[in-house]
């Protein structure tokens, strides 16, 4: 029989042991009948298949959606678990969840749990899609998680094409400013200085400059060109240590207009994926150190860990967020108001909710913002290189004019 290690709170205080039961809802109503409440649960690794091969890939979220979706509506009618598998396999976009599905769906008829098969695979399957799965899969309500899954990873993916959106803008005008720049830097001002130099008049300042900036770039081209690639990968080499990033994801919450929509976008994910959790039944230290690897930002996810240290502990969920400055004061006092009233996961999902709308109103408002600053810096950026080529030619003009 499964052993399952548990952590939890008393009349005494806090508390932690193991106890033996067929399966995750049977050992927790055993603990409530010993007066314990459980803040964390799992069964032990020895008691599961972990040798295994860790097969699979990414897979795109609206094919994970419609997976989930799918397997939920099937469920519901009552199919066999093994047969929802193989349908699902046989008709998937993914070849990558096709594979892995088909490796589930032998896992399972061959003895397995289904959070045990997809375990398996965390490549495809997170954290958070197998810990609800195992919560669904013990307590008889697969179809209901299942469910809650699709609707979280729709309303995520829609979240990440908003910020998508807000950022694509300006790094294509951006991209496209640097390549005309470039271009004209190595084709079209140095016909312009040949032509300037047969005709041995003195130029303007601007258009020395800018010859000046032309003659380096088309001698130190290639320097320039490495030195960015290495600039982007020693970026990327620093962000990937525990210091850089804590760097990098601070400085962006800073950043005017961008750290805002940023921090709503942290804010929305964190309530959206705890509240999500919590609702499937998954224990809240469970939760929290879920959301936390799925924060995707630094700053965010200390800010959980140190709110699981503090419930692990026996206390509240609301003085370290508040101690981070990541988290707004309405958000705050929502969530205290749940955990006061028992409705922790209605609370969150109310906040996800509001903050999906406001990154809505945020994307609005940047786009509406970027364009005037766009157009400001193309017209001097792109209108500055022309105006200073032609300043000796209006020059040349004036003169034979007189």
């Amino acid at each position: 029989m499964p052993v399952f290690t548990y952590q939890g709170r008393t009349a005494q205080g806090s508390t932690a042991g193991e106890v033996e039961a067929p399966d995750r809802t049977t050992a927790v109503s055993l603990l409530r009948q010993k007066q314990i409440l459980v803040t964390a649960i799992k069964e032990k690794p020895a008691a599961r298949a972990r040798a295994a091969p860790k097969l699979g890939g990414k897979v795109k979220d609206r094919q994970m959606a419609i997976f989930t979706r799918q397997f939920s509506t099937m469920i519901d009618a009552g199919l066999p678990l093994v047969q929802c598998l193989t349908i699902l396999a046989e008709q998937s976009e993914s070849p990558v969840l096709r594979g892995v599905t088909k490796k589930v769906a032998r896992d399972v008829e061959s003895g397995s749990s289904l959070a045990e098969a997809l375990r398996r695979h965390p490549k495809t399957f997170n954290d958070l899609f197998t810990n609800m799965v195992e919560v669904g899969e013990s307590g008889g309500l697969l179809d209901v998680v299942l469910q809650r899954l699709s609707q979280y990873i729709e309303k995520a993916a829609a979240l990440k094409a908003k910020v998508k959106s807000a950022m694509m803008y300006p790094t294509a005008i951006i991209g496209v400013a640097l390549l005309v720049i470039i271009f004209m830097m190595v084709f079209i001002i140095p016909t312009f200085a040949t032509m300037f130099t047969q005709m041995g008049a003195e130029l303007p300042m601007p258009t020395r400059i800018v010859i000046g900036i032309s003659n380096f770039v088309r001698a130190y081209i290639l320097l320039i060109i490495a030195a960015f690639v290495g600039g982007i990968f020693g970026f990327r080499a620093y962000y990937k240590t525990e210091g850089g990033r804590l760097v990098v994801d601070t400085l962006v919450l800073r950043v005017p207009v961008f750290g805002m929509l940023i921090r709503k976008v942290a804010v929305a994910r964190f309530t959206r994926t705890l509240g999500t959790l919590i609702a499937s039944g998954v224990p809240i230290l469970e939760g929290l150190r879920i959301t936390a690897r799925t924060a995707g930002n630094k700053v965010l996810e200390n800010a959980v860990n140190a709110t699981r240290d503090s419930v692990s502990s026996g206390k509240t969920l609301v003085e370290p967020l508040q101690a981070s400055n990541v988290f707004p004061p309405m958000v705050i006092q929502m969530i205290n108001v749940g955990e006061q009233t028992g409705a922790l996961d209605t609370m969150l999902s109310k906040v996800a909710d509001f903050y999906d709308e406001e990154v809505d109103v945020a994307v609005s408002g940047l786009m509406s913002l970027l364009e005037p600053m766009m157009i400001v810096f193309l017209g001097v950026a792109i209108g500055g290189l022309v105006v200073a080529m032609y300043l000796p030619i209006f020059k040349l003009v004036t003169v034979m004019g007189k």
